[in-house]
């Protein structure tokens, strides 16, 4: 299993599954506020901000997928960054189901230095508070779908990186 994990890290097609299912939840996202008339709350828009960071990361790991330290880097890079994303996904789930008590706010708590809700409101700026995500499919709502999607992210990010670091030679 770890053998085959360490050979996706090396291969262009894992890299743009990566970059497909990022973008198609962009896409979902984006349908949801504009179409559906759902809009994001803050913790949406990190979510939002932590797909695009995989993507991007995916984007780089693809051009240097075939030299081992930027692909072992790219590799923990993604890893870190779907576990911010599972983090952000689990606060959304926390606050549906009231598990913890909501402070969320209209800002999106960035550095100054860094307001891609000034640069691109269209897809970054907070519409609502948190509290509420929507259904998507067969009573499984948005903050649901995306605790399973960041979690399957993170082990399988998990397991490339182990397996990449027990066979560094695989093909």
């Amino acid at each position: 299993m770890l053998h085959y994990a360490a050979t996706l890290g090396k291969h262009a097609g894992f890299w743009l599954t990566i970059i497909l299912i990022g973008s198609v939840l962009e896409g979902v996202a984006l349908f949801y506020q504009y179409v559906l008339d759902y809009g994001p709350c803050v913790l949406c828009i990190h979510i939002r901000l932590w797909v695009l960071a995989i993507i991007a990361l995916a984007v780089l790991a693809l051009c240097l997928r075939r030299y081992r330290i930027p692909n072992l880097l790219f590799q923990i890079l993604s890893l870190a960054a779907a576990a911010a994303l599972l983090e952000r996904a689990w606060m959304v789930f926390a606050v549906e189901r009231n598990l913890i008590e909501s402070s969320c706010e209209m800002s999106t708590g960035l550095p100054a230095w860094f307001a891609v809700d000034q640069w691109f409101p269209v897809v970054f700026e907070p519409w609502e508070l948190c509290g509420y995500t929507p259904d998507l499919l067969l009573g499984i709502t948005m903050a649901e779908g995306l605790l399973a999607i960041s979690l399957a992210c993170v082990a399988v990010m998990t397991a490339v990186l182990i397996g990449s670091l027990k066979y560094p030679h695989a093909e």
